[in-house]
């Protein structure tokens, strides 16, 4: 989701590879450990191998996908990457729609007889977001950075492995558990305050460039 929000803010493509890259890096070594001691905090069994199958195919196989295409791309392909990315833009938002759409039709019940739990659960992604996404974009202008990095910068600093976050807990918990309906919440209040941001970003470009 990260490259679609920094498509919608005109971001530039190769920083966002570079950092969503970096990210998956990380995540594909630390999420496991991560879990695994949020959960032995709990008190709950700790299921290393449902852990590592998550990672493995919701970070690990996607990533090798993506760099193997960019690499097929830029080194065996007449096609440019940024046409590419323009050609696969539909899908790209397709994509977004479908992870709105299913997973609030496996939880839409559970949320409607859940408000205040909803709410619980919503007010500090909201805080989250826009803190850590303002803060960047501020550095960003800050220390002098270019407007097309500071958008990337600012929405992929204050996004969520919700994605992978759904599927671990859908798979450890099943699709009614409690764990499985905070982060599809996530998901459903990530994608619109994402896309708030992309606005303030975008609406503030004459702000941001001015010396």
């Amino acid at each position: 989701m990260v490259f679609v929000w920094s498509y919608l803010c005109d971001g530039e493509p190769h920083f966002t590879l570079t950092q969503v890259a970096l990210n998956d890096a990380i995540m594909i070594f630390a999420f496991v450990p991560i879990v695994g001691l949020l959960l032995g905090i709990t008190g709950l069994t700790i299921p290393w191998d449902t852990l590592l199958i998550s990672i493995t195919v919701y970070i690990l196989i996607p990533f090798l996908i993506t760099q193997g295409m960019r690499y097929g791309i830029i080194n065996h392909s007449k096609i440019n990457l940024d046409v590419f990315l323009k050609k696969i833009h539909l899908y790209s938002i397709t994509a977004l729609l479908a992870m709105l759409i299913l997973p609030f039709g496996f939880q839409g019940y559970q949320i409607l007889q859940s408000p205040i739990i909803v709410l619980l659960i919503a007010i500090p992604i909201l805080i989250q977001v826009y803190f850590n996404s303002m803060l960047a974009y501020g550095l960003n202008k800050t220390i002098g950075e270019k407007y097309r990095i500071a958008g990337p910068s600012a929405l992929i600093g204050a996004s969520n492995f919700f994605e992978l976050a759904v599927a671990t807990a859908i798979t450890l918990f099943d699709f009614k558990s409690g764990a499985a309906l905070a982060t599809v919440v996530g998901v459903l209040v990530e994608v619109p305050v994402m896309l708030s941001v992309v606005k303030i970003v975008n609406s503030s470009k004459k702000w941001y460039e001015h010396k």
